[in-house]
């Protein structure tokens, strides 16, 4: 997709997440705020709030302490999509996850989520958040990069590619490692780490 600006989520930029996933058709997202896998076992909201507030404030909170949880995609100055990733070793459900347990012990980055806009779906937001999410894990010197994407035969119902699709990872160079669910593979990319002298080249341009 053209015409995509994507920037890491920093505290700043906090509200325009909030305001992403407000929007209609999206609220798996905002009950979510991409704290399930953080956490393993049964979590207890606080008395008098919601899942989704305290799903929220502790994301924020996450935040607020520098970690950078994903990247955010604008068009136009307006957010419309939006990739979770970061080290595996953060995400503490992957642990007990039949179908994304790791396959060893090598340190790599996982890919949990997608949330695109609905009304900017099948334009290419997530294809283009993928790619910038590539860009940004070779910034970060990470060498692999891992995936748990949906494999289905024709059109998947929205609902069910908060993943991304197998195909997408494929276009990207990802291959596939494991496979514990005929439609859920596991899909890595090695990466080569950029270059001081190459960040110093884009910095400076």
């Amino acid at each position: 997709m053209r015409g995509l600006n994507v920037e890491p989520l920093t505290i700043e930029r906090f509200p325009d997440l909030v305001e992403l996933f407000s929007r209609p058709g999206l609220s798996v997202a905002r009950n979510c705020f991409c704290m399930f896998y953080r956490r393993s076992g049964k979590h207890d909201r606080p008395p008098g709030m919601t899942y989704s507030e305290a799903n929220r404030r502790a994301f924020k909170a996450l935040v607020a302490r520098g970690v950078v949880p994903g990247l955010l995609g604008y068009e136009n100055d307006r957010p419309v999509g939006w990739i979770s990733l970061g080290p595996r070793e953060d995400y503490a459900r992957l642990a007990r996850s039949q179908v994304m347990r790791p396959v060893d012990d090598k340190p790599v980055w996982s890919i949990i989520c997608f949330v695109v806009d609905p009304r900017a779906r099948r334009r290419g937001v997530a294809a283009a958040m993928l790619e910038a999410a590539i860009a940004w894990a070779r910034k970060q010197q990470v060498t692999l990069l891992e995936a748990y994407p949906c494999d289905k035969p024709g059109r998947a119902h929205d609902d069910s590619m908060w993943f991304g699709a197998k195909r997408m990872f494929d276009r990207e160079g990802f291959v596939e490692v494991a496979r514990r669910k005929p439609t859920r593979p596991v899909m890595r990319k090695k990466l080569r780490a950029a270059t001081q002298s190459a960040r110093t080249r884009r910095a400076s341009t």
